[in-house]
């Protein structure tokens, strides 16, 4: 490096004048550093800086993202919207760009200003260093200050210099390198002898004893004092000479600490340590507050003089002495208290428990159940109830006696006359320096007036003597405060007591409702709620809260967060106990009810939507309602009414207001419950019936009235399962005989009650599963001309039918069954009967073939008896058909009718060979008069092994079935009649559809298509092929048949001189048809096919017998054809 070169240094972005090298740094050979190497010394600060780049980046990634967006979003907005967008963004986008700009010409002078934060920074870093080494020079001063050495003994020195010894050595250092000649043990012994000697001359001549400290005794050379329950002490004299004063030598306090041990090592009976030091300094200060002290132990000139005796008073240190260690004692007994109580309040107690000292030490206030202040709320009264329970004080107060006895601390007369013996026999009319303190413990208690808003009497809150005081041999300050707790928790839960029997409200007022519990454990109330429902009230120890808890099952069934809830709103104002308890009471009472109601699957609601005015309707002694809704039955509740007594019971039928805006409800009808009578009877009816033989119960179900409801209160809120259980079945059971009579009284329909079961005994398994109400509920009773009257086959009923509700006491869909027995016993038979004596032919339908009793079960109560009618039609029917049929068999010209199968719903029958016939029926009762359906078969052959079997099975009747069962259909009056019109019908027109159903077969064979259709229940066509000519069978009169051209109708009359029209649209006489029947006639008359006198030719057909029919049809059918061919 070139070193003649001068160097730069900017500052201000200035060039300053080079300097050159000095003289001695070039002799010595050392270089100036460059302005390169001084920058890269400097440490490099960034605070607040971001690169330009990143701004530039951030910037640009911003505005491609909102052209991004805009890009999006402008295609869907209109024109002005979408131009005033673009606006707003180049706007904002300028602004943005231009405070890049200016960020970018700023950042032009970014060296510079780099360049001067580093400089400053070693400035601030060179200055720190400064402030450093001025501190660690002022520190060194300071230290080493007290390091200077002593200045040098010069006399010493010389005195070693010229004489080459010590000359003035101190004795101390002579009597530690000399031992003195120790004392033998008979001198010691007859020194402490003459010492002891000397203190009982003293004691029993001269020294003023305070009574209280005259047990005292003398050994080892000093005199032993004992103050029972204060101290033991000890003194010993100065020496023998009279004027020679006392010294203090120990002390024992006699205190045993009680409760927690926690802390007993802080507090010794024998002091020690500074403690022994700082009693044994003041104790012989006051032994020698007025003793002359030696001219060689003068006190400095600095010290005042020592007060001296005034004229006739005698000293007295034991006096002094006394009242000093006195009031030592009862001090650290207090200070042990206090020590106790600061302890507590650690341990929990802090924020309830106030503890203050006084100035001077005499005085401990502790104020217990402190509570904070609760946030007053505007427009509301501020609370009364004090911030604190009370104020338990324990003072150490001087006593004094009567006036009449003289001066001094109180004593007994006793003590009184020693002390004025001991002055006068020692100090004759002289008077003693010093007079003794009575000292002794205050402990007074002040409960707060109307804490927990009860005001208590005096008397009432007065403690016996000597229950609360200071024990030295127990000093327990913890017990004391929870004797005067204990003592203030028992008057407030007595004055809650008395509120609570003695009150207003009377539910608590019965015997043994509440009661009291006081032992030396536990202070409680104890109330009693409902059934094993005990709520326990204690006050707590600490706190002064009340706490309320549940003794009963409740407990374990998240019971706690609600009376959490009530004790927190009691502690805020206790005084609305009575209000809080019997809403605790009411509310326990409404979840037990609702648990069993649960446990049995009930739906259960405390509230409904039901206007107050409806409410009142329940009574004005309702405190509450569960309301239990009945499962069959939406608008039936059975409503559990809370009284201060008991439970009341009611059944109440509900309907919503159609134009009300939230489904308001009223109560259209109210019946009261007899609990006590219910549950009797299902006690009786559940009892053994080998033992015990029941007799019917033939009562109504009647409204109990509410008077009978305080017969008996045994019950109380005492509702078991099974006695819930009950009322709900009972009410179920209740409301469907009021539905089912409901509809009878719409129609007019009288009815009856009696006993279903009456003088009969439940199996065990039916007893299983009905109720134990079962039996005690009666069934209705109806006639069979009131009900069935109008009802088709009226008279195939006896007279008495039976309705009995079903499924009321269990979770099923309550039904309604209907027992009709049946004057003509009809055995079911054929495929659809079975083995057994009752069959079920139908779901609904149940029959009794011993019995002939038909049951019919509907499902839904409300609908029961049109359901009924509906099915009694239709079996009915059956009935009467079943028993016509089997009647028809027994005439003698319908030997072939016979009856093939019956099952209430449908029966079968062959009306002629095997020609058979279904009939069922449905929709009776409906306006139109119902359908019967009528199903044509044929019998299947015996032969299994026919190959025909199959072609014989079709009836032809089944063509004609629309208009054949209207012959059932409109029949008036009787069935039966109508049934034998139709039976006769059926065996009449069987030759004429057998002998069709033979030509069409034939025709089918030829490949020949011909059409055979009923017109009528008698009348048949036969339709040629080609749609134009027909042959008509109809049945006439006296089983007498008609062909005919079917072109021509037998109601069509000529008028003179009007021709026939003639549409080609219809059919077409057949060609000749006059020729043909007569020769067919002719021909079978000649061949013995047909009777004379049987049958007749008309211009257009042939009338003949049944008999006549089959050969007419045949030979009529081929001439035609040939004809129709031709």
């Amino acid at each position: 490096m070139n070193q003649d070169r001068p160097t730069e240094l900017v500052v201000d972005a200035l060039h300053s004048s080079p300097k050159p090298l000095a003289n001695n740094d070039q002799h010595l050979g050392i270089s100036e550093p460059t302005l390169e190497e001084l920058e890269r010394e400097l440490p490099v600060v960034y605070d607040g800086q971001i690169p330009l780049g990143d701004l530039l980046s951030r910037v640009v990634q911003s505005v491609y993202a909102e052209l991004l967006e805009l890009v999006e979003t402008l295609p869907n907005m209109s024109d002005s919207a979408r131009k005033r967008t673009l606006a707003d963004w180049v706007v904002k986008t300028k602004k943005q760009v231009v405070k890049l700009y200016a960020v970018a010409k700023w950042s032009r002078d970014a060296a510079t200003i780099q360049k001067c934060m580093n400089i400053t920074a070693f400035l601030m870093t060179q200055n720190h260093q400064f402030e450093e080494s001025i501190r660690g020079l002022n520190y060194a001063k300071e230290s080493l200050d007290p390091a200077r050495l002593r200045n040098h003994d010069l006399l010493t020195s010389l005195d070693v210099l010229t004489t080459g010894s010590y000359l003035r050595l101190p004795t101390i250092i002579k009597k530690m390198a000399i031992p003195s000649t120790p004392l033998t043990d008979a001198e010691v012994a007859q020194t402490l002898f003459d010492m002891e000697e000397t203190i009982r001359y003293r004691l029993r001549l001269e020294e003023i004893i305070p009574v209280e400290m005259s047990r005292y005794h003398i050994a080892d050379g000093r005199v032993h004092f004992n103050v029972p329950k204060l101290f033991n002490t000890s003194f010993c004299l100065r020496g023998g000479d009279k004027n020679d004063g006392w010294f203090f030598v120990h002390v024992e306090f006699l205190i045993t600490v009680g409760g927690d041990l926690t802390g007993l090592q802080e507090f010794p009976r024998v002091p020690s340590g500074m403690i022994k030091r700082h009693i044994t300094d003041e104790a012989d200060a006051r032994l020698a507050f007025y003793l002359h002290l030696q001219p060689e132990q003068a006190p400095p000139p600095e010290i005042p003089p020592r007060p001296q005796l005034p004229q006739g008073v005698v000293d007295a240190p034991l006096v002094r002495v006394f009242n000093f260690l006195q009031m030592m004692s009862l001090s650290y007994q207090l200070e042990i208290m206090w020590y106790q109580a600061e302890r507590m309040r650690s341990l929990g107690w802090g924020d309830y428990l106030s503890i203050k000292m006084s100035p001077d030490r005499k005085t401990l206030m502790a104020s217990y159940w402190i509570r904070a202040p609760v946030p007053q709320i505007p427009n509301r009264p501020r609370s009364k109830i004090p911030l604190l329970g009370g104020i338990l004080t324990i003072a150490i107060i001087e006593t004094r006696g009567p006036p009449q006895t003289g001066p001094g601390p109180a004593r007994t007369s006793r003590q009184r006359a020693i002390a004025r013996l001991q002055q006068k026999s020692k100090l004759g009319n002289a008077r003693p320096s010093d007079d003794v303190e009575g000292l002794r413990f205050n402990v007074h208690w002040e409960p707060a007036k109307g804490a927990l808003g009860i005001n208590i009497s005096l008397n009432d809150l007065a403690l016996p003597p000597g229950v609360v005081q200071v024990d030295p041999d127990n000093l327990d300050f913890e017990h004391m405060l929870r004797t005067v707790i204990q003592k203030h928790s028992t008057a407030i839960l007595t004055s809650f007591s008395n509120q609570l029997q003695h009150g207003p409200n009377k539910v608590f007022s019965r015997p043994g409702v509440v009661s009291l519990i006081l032992d030396d454990e536990t202070q409680a109330l104890r109330v009693y709620l409902c059934a094993d429902q005990v709520l326990i009230i204690t006050i707590d120890t600490r706190t002064g809260r009340l706490c309320l808890r549940d003794t009963g099952d409740l407990a374990s069934a998240g019971g706690g967060p609600r009376f959490s809830l009530v004790s927190d709103k009691l502690n805020e104002n206790p005084s609305i106990l009575m209000d809080a308890l019997c809403r605790l009471r009411l509310s326990t009472i409404m979840d037990l009810a609702e648990q069993k109601a649960k446990y049995l699957g009930l739906q259960c609601h405390r509230r409904r939507n039901i206007a107050p005015e409806e409410m009142a309707k329940l009574g004005s002694e309702a405190r509450g309602m569960l309301y239990i809704q009945l499962a069959n039955f939406p608008n039936h509740y059975l409503v559990l009414v809370v009284t201060d007594e008991r439970f009341q019971y009611a059944l109440i039928t509900t309907s919503v207001i159609a134009d009300s805006m939230f489904g308001s409800m009223i109560l259209e009808d109210i019946a009261w419950l007899n609990f006590d009578r219910i549950h009797d009877k299902a006690n009786i009816l559940v009892m053994d019936g080998d033992s015990t033989r029941r007799e019917g119960i033939n009562h109504r179900l009647e409204d109990e009235s509410s008077s009978s409801l305080g017969k008996n209160q045994s019950n109380g809120f005492n509702l078991d399962i099974q006695g819930l259980r009950e009322l709900y079945i009972y009410c179920s059971a209740r409301v469907a005989y009021i539905n089912v009579e409901r509809q009878f009284k719409i129609r007019g329909i009288p009815f009856t009650h009696v006993n279903p079961t009456l003088g009969s005994l439940p199996s065990p398994e039916l007893a299983q599963m009905q109720s134990s109400l079962a039996r005690s509920v009666p069934a209705l009773c109806v006639q069979s001309k009131h009900i069935l009257s109008g009802a088709p086959a009226a008279e195939a009923a006896m007279p008495n039918i039976r309705v009995i509700p079903l499924n009321w006491w269990s979770n099923e869909k309550a039904q309604v069954v209907t027992c009709v027995k049946l004057k003509y016993v009809q055995q079911p038979m054929g495929k659809t009967a079975s083995g057994s004596a009752v069959i079920r032919p139908s779901k609904r339908i149940i029959y009794d073939t011993t019995e002939a009793v038909v049951s019919f079960l509907s499902e839904n109560v409300n609908t029961c008896v049109d359901e009924f009618l509906e099915e009694w039609a239709r079996v009915s029917k059956m009935v009467v058909i079943a028993r016509e049929v089997a009647q028809m068999s027994k005439h003698t010209k319908w030997h072939d009718v016979r009856l093939l199968s019956f099952d209430l719903q449908t029966v079968e029958f062959a009306y002629s060979r095997d020609y058979t016939v279904s009939i069922s029926c449905q929709d009776q009762l409906s306006p139109s008069g119902g359908t019967f359906d009528l199903e044509f078969s044929r019998t299947p052959p015996r032969n299994g092994m026919d190959m025909d079997a199959e072609m014989d099975n079709f009836n032809p009747h089944e063509d004609a079935e629309p208009f054949l069962r209207d012959i059932l259909r409109h029949a008036h009056g009787r069935l039966a009649p109508s049934l034998h019109c139709l039976v006769t019908l059926l065996r009449e027109t069987l030759p004429i559809v057998v002998v069709l159903e033979a030509i069409r077969q034939e025709a089918k064979k030829n490949g020949m298509i011909l059409d055979v259709f009923p017109k009528a229940a008698g009348w048949y066509r036969l339709l040629y092929t080609d749609l134009k000519h027909a042959l008509d069978f109809r049945l006439l009169s006296n089983q007498r048949i008609a062909v005919l051209d079917a072109s021509h109708s037998l109601f069509d009359v000529q008028m003179p001189g009007k021709a026939v029209e003639k549409d080609y649209l219809v059919l077409q006489p057949i060609p000749q048809i006059r020729d043909i029947v007569t020769d067919v006639v002719r021909d079978g008359l000649a061949g013995g096919d047909l009777t004379t006198g049987k049958v007749a030719a008309i211009d257009i057909g042939v009338i003949c017998d049944a008999g006549g029919v089959d050969p007419l049809a045949r030979a009529i059918h081929t001439q035609v054809l040939k004809h129709l061919k031709g």
